[in-house]
């Protein structure tokens, strides 16, 4: 049995899929049947329709692909669906896998379309030159002066083909679409985007020149229909009878136009949201902030404290932040470590690529820049205390998301909030290096005497797991192994050193907690988030009644 969050995410790609699939399917018979296209097809066969139905699934997806990245459009339905099904705020935490599915179906739909484009061109010129057949040849010919009637679109009867691409609207802007849609896709892999941040940063931003180029695309209307005229022409009777043509009335001289352009008209919509998103964008840029506090930390983690007029945050969100002494144009995301009751929001700054690398430096050399917010947006972990028993698991700097959590977990109890839903939290935390804990501790420390002192020692039960260790540290923790707190941490729950068995975990919450619906919360790489997702599948219970796990993975 599949549980309804499941369903409701299968769903929704297969909604998606099945109007891509659709709109191919219809546009496709539409130009391969259709009669106004019969002496269309005569010049260009199927890839006439093999060109028309990925477009009309590609203006779909065009119309789709931004929307994805208007976030405070995402975090302002994201607001409106507090009321409802956790199910569907989960989708809105997809955005960005939504926006790679789309894009590539964009890609692969440009591939299919510039290929039969590309045999289509070739064609239309050998059917000029008289190639093919007579009727072929009778039809390239009809119009021959500057008239609109025309069927062929290339008009000179030696042109170079590669000439009538790079002279004409459709053509230029094609070659330009898709330039612009390689770049794009190319440096948006994965080894480009992590290691050379600023050139998937500024490609990206050819989408610009992408939408440009589509809107005028069609403008130049090569793909050309008959049209009725007065007395009509049969295509039936006339077809096999071109000498006849204009001299007989059963077969007045055929008339062809191209049809309207129709892409901006799928694209003006969500062209005009992200417009209003980067101008809203740009007014919360321009807003003052102020420094609290500038804290270095061990392993090389920069914290921020900042104070902005009017700002207000959630636990788990995150902002995005741009520093134009590095770089007018890079926002680079931050999960907020502070909490919504303190009278600041922080982050905290790991050195991880070259952007992260300058600020430290600026920092570290006492030079002051001005800093820009954008933000706060929604995410997973907003949702944590929806549920009774939540499973909290960071992988190094991902542990921030949680600080957060865990410091609102601890006003909570302080202020005795009767609106506290959750009744147990279990916290995991992966870090390579001791250093890491350091600056996480003295909250863990704080929690774990506040829970104490109010009999609340079983509220959270936390493991830290380090991956990487040395004989050094070894040794040093079998001398000091009967202490009673950690000798890393300071805490009295000791470290565990390798990765957790994670059926062992499982097991254990569903043991402790057989009724309950459990939220599972991980901000760290894919791999662990694939191990995760599916420990959660099959430790959730068939009977309603029983233990269920939730996936929630925090995406930038």
């Amino acid at each position: 049995m599949i549980s309804l969050r499941v369903k409701v995410c299968v769903s929704l790609q297969v909604v998606w899929m099945g109007i891509n699939i659709f709109l191919f399917l219809w546009f496709y018979f539409f130009y391969d049947l259709g009669d106004q296209f019969f002496y269309t097809r005569k010049l260009l066969g199927s890839a006439l329709a093999w060109a028309r139905a990925p477009a009309a699934v590609l203006n779909f997806n065009c119309m789709l692909i931004l929307l994805p990245v208007c976030r405070n459009l995402l975090s302002l339905v994201r607001g409106s669906f507090v009321c409802c099904s956790r199910t569907m705020r989960k989708q809105l935490d997809k955005n960005l896998t939504f926006h790679k599915l789309v894009a590539y179906m964009i890609a692969l739909m440009t591939a299919v379309h510039t290929i039969a484009h590309l045999l289509n061109l070739e064609w239309l010129n050998n059917s000029r030159q008289g190639v093919y057949d007579k009727l072929s040849t009778d039809l390239s010919k009809l119009e021959d002066t500057e008239s609109s009637t025309y069927l062929n679109p290339i008009r000179i009867k030696d042109m170079i083909p590669t000439y009538f691409a790079f002279t004409t609207i459709a053509g230029l802007t094609g070659v330009i679409i898709t330039l612009a849609l390689i770049l794009i896709i190319t440096s948006s892999m994965e080894v480009i985007r992590r290691s050379y941040f600023e050139v998937f940063w500024y490609t990206h931003h050819l989408f610009i020149i992408f939408f440009a180029g589509l809107v005028f695309h069609g403008a130049g209307r090569i793909v050309r229909s008959q049209q009725s005229t007065n007395p009509p022409h049969n295509v039936t009777f006339c077809k096999d009878r071109s000498d006849d043509w204009g001299k007989i009335p059963e077969c007045p001289i055929p008339q062809f136009a191209g049809g309207f352009p129709q892409t901006w008209m799928w694209v003006i919509g969500p062209m005009i949201l992200y417009l209003c998103e980067r101008c809203l964008r740009f007014i919360r840029y321009m807003q003052t902030v102020k420094y609290r506090k500038i804290v270095m930390r061990p392993s090389k983690v920069l914290e921020l404290q900042l104070v902005k007029n009017g700002f207000k945050m959630e636990v788990g969100q995150y902002v995005f932040l741009n520093c134009p002494a590095i770089s007018q144009l890079e926002w680079h995301p931050f999960t907020m470590t502070s909490a919504p009751e303190e009278d600041f929001f922080s982050v905290h700054i790991r050195s991880a690529g070259d952007w992260t690398d300058k600020l430290i430096d600026l920092i570290i050399n006492q030079i002051f820049f001005r800093l820009g917010v954008d933000g706060p947006f929604g995410t997973a972990s907003e949702d944590v205390f929806d549920y009774e028993v939540s499973m909290l698991v960071g992988a190094g700097i991902g542990v921030t998301p949680f600080a957060s959590i865990l410091k609102s977990i601890w006003y909570k109890f302080k202020d005795s909030d009767p609106n506290l839903r959750t009744r147990k939290i279990y916290f995991y935390w992966l870090c390579r290096e001791t250093h890491a804990f350091e600056w996480f501790a003295d909250l863990l420390q704080v929690l774990e005497k506040e829970m104490e002192e109010r009999g609340l020692g079983d509220f959270l039960t936390y493991k830290l797991y380090l991956t990487g260790w040395d004989q050094s540290h070894a040794t040093h923790v079998m001398v000091h192994f009967d202490k009673e707190t950690d000798v890393i941490t300071g805490l009295k729950q000791k470290t565990c050193y390798g990765r957790p068995i994670w059926d062992k975990e499982f097991e254990q919450v569903c043991k402790e907690n057989p009724t309950s619906a459990v939220g599972t919360f991980l901000c760290g790489p894919e791999a662990l988030a694939k191990v995760l997702e599916k420990k959660c599948a099959k430790y959730s219970d068939i009977d309603p009644r029983k233990t269920k796990f939730y996936f929630n993975k925090e995406n930038f």
